[in-house]
């Protein structure tokens, strides 16, 4: 493909040879002549010296390398959308393998394709376009929407709802019962019956071997676009806003409620009962035990505000030497 082409395609403005024909795209070290890269971090521009890419999409302020570029007001969207015009993910045809169970009453919209040993329960409702892998299991009563995607081994329990153009990837569990028991007067558990659901919005992406809990009653719910990476738990009775970010290993207890944009970055932990509102930030491996106002970035365990964490983390690191001189000041007072 011309460059000036995908330049059209992307809503870039070209500076350079449009002619330039271009067979993929690849990262700023390993692209080669023929290849499109990118650059969105500063952090790396002293990569560009070395590259060997044919063209590159840069942001506006970025100094320009001697080759062609694409001037992007967001050079990493506008890479993944060049992706996209390089790679399309294998399609199965539409169609029901003959291993699969798939009930009498479920209903499947036009052009879905389910896989082998699919089971899919009685009085499901699947909308148009789904691609189902092999061993995918939807259990009994759930609705799902247009456009479904679901890896081998993802699993949606009984009575869940999900939206349109949600993906669920390899071993994701929608709708697994609820960490719920109530303790008897000898000492052992009674099982609480999870008899709530789980919602999924549209445009939710649930990534590997993530659990979402279905809730004792009412409903966990996950908003509209948002991302949720592998290894994450939600617990039951959550509700997770639109277009949130939750990273590898995160853990949200139960009757948590996240607000919109928030982001969980990797192994961050929520206690349950807590509120976080719209766009809160918590950083890696940090412990939240309180709620945390609208626009707060916290850190630590427990978590408090980033900026004081990091003024706190750079004395932690001293704490040795600081010790050694408040022994020395004890000492001088003592003679």
């Amino acid at each position: 493909m011309r460059l000036h082409e995908i330049a059209s395609r992307l809503g870039c403005a070209l500076d350079g040879d449009g002619s330039l024909e271009i067979t993929g795209v690849a990262g700023l070290e390993d692209a080669g002549p023929s290849e499109l890269t990118f650059l969105s971090n500063p952090r790396y521009a002293p990569q560009l010296k070395q590259t060997r890419a044919g063209a590159i999409i840069l942001g506006r302020q970025t100094p320009r390398p001697p080759i062609p570029v694409l001037v992007s007001d967001n050079p990493y969207l506008d890479f993944a959308r060049a992706l996209e015009l390089f790679y399309t993910p294998p399609r199965p045809a539409a169609g029901i393998h003959p291993t699969a169970v798939v009930a009498p009453s479920a209903t499947l919209g036009e052009g879905s394709s389910v896989g082998p040993y699919v089971v899919i329960g009685e009085r499901v409702r699947i909308g148009g376009g789904a691609m189902l892998h092999p061993h995918v299991t939807i259990y009994e009563g759930v609705e799902i929407g247009d456009d479904f995607c679901a890896h081998s081994h993802a699993v949606v329990r009984e009575f869940c709802h999900i939206g349109h153009r949600v993906i669920l990837q390899n071993g994701a569990i929608v709708g697994a019962d609820g960490y719920g028991f109530a303790r008897r007067a000898d000492g052992s558990h009674h099982k609480i019956p999870q008899a709530g659901i789980v919602v999924i919005e549209d445009d939710v992406e649930i990534q590997a071997h993530t659990c979402i809990d279905r809730a004792a009653v009412g409903e966990t719910r996950i908003g509209r676009g948002s991302k949720l990476d592998n290894l994450v738990q939600i617990g039951h009775a959550c509700r997770v806003g639109s277009n949130a970010i939750l990273c590898a290993q995160a853990g949200v207890a139960g009757s948590t409620v996240l607000g919109d944009n928030v982001v969980l970055a990797g192994q961050a932990g929520i206690i349950n009962h807590l509120h976080l509102g719209d766009n809160v930030q918590v950083y890696a491996q940090s412990g939240v035990g309180q709620d945390v106002p609208p626009g707060q970035k916290v850190s630590g365990s427990p978590a408090f505000d980033n900026r004081q964490w990091l003024r706190a983390i750079a004395v932690f690191q001293r704490l040795p030497e600081l010790q050694q001189a408040v022994r020395r000041l004890q000492a001088e007072r003592q003679k």
